[in-house]
């Protein structure tokens, strides 16, 4: 579209599309994802056990879950322990070549942790790694004086 101007110039409009509106918004989602999908990973707090040795999880598993109350949890979702080897098998992999990562609270009996550990081991998996945290070895040192 060419429009006149004052001086008797013809000029032709610009038409563009302002974006930075779009790109505010975009990083604004950005910023919320980010935030927000480590709190979605997991929701069920857990006190793990702190250790020297510690490898981190790096692939996306299968984590069974026992809270400080003694549930059990399958990924998110609250299983009975005795229906807990039942479930695994439910997954429809191979129980040989299946990791299990066990995290559990540093409060919860061992007998629990047993029975937890028993169960997964009827599905026919065996390699079971338990999560733990980095031992604070500045903290410590300031206290074994």
């Amino acid at each position: 579209m060419a429009f006149t101007s004052s001086s008797g110039q013809t000029r032709s409009s610009l038409a563009e599309i302002n974006i930075t509106p779009l790109v505010d918004v975009v990083l604004v989602l950005l910023v919320i994802f980010m935030i927000t999908a480590p709190v979605l990973q997991s929701g069920i707090e857990v006190a793990v056990p702190k250790t020297r040795t510690v490898k981190e999880i790096t692939e996306q598993r299968l984590v069974v879950t026992i809270d400080r109350d003694q549930e059990v949890f399958l990924g998110d979702q609250a299983v009975n322990v005795h229906e807990l080897g039942q479930k695994l098998h439910q997954r429809g992999t191979d129980p040989d070549k299946q990791v299990i990562y066990l995290r559990a609270d540093e409060r919860v009996p061992f007998g629990v942790f047993a029975s937890v550990m028993d169960e997964v081991k009827q599905a026919g998996i065996t390699n079971i790694s338990i999560v733990t945290q980095p031992l604070d070895t500045k903290g410590t040192a300031a206290h074994g004086n």
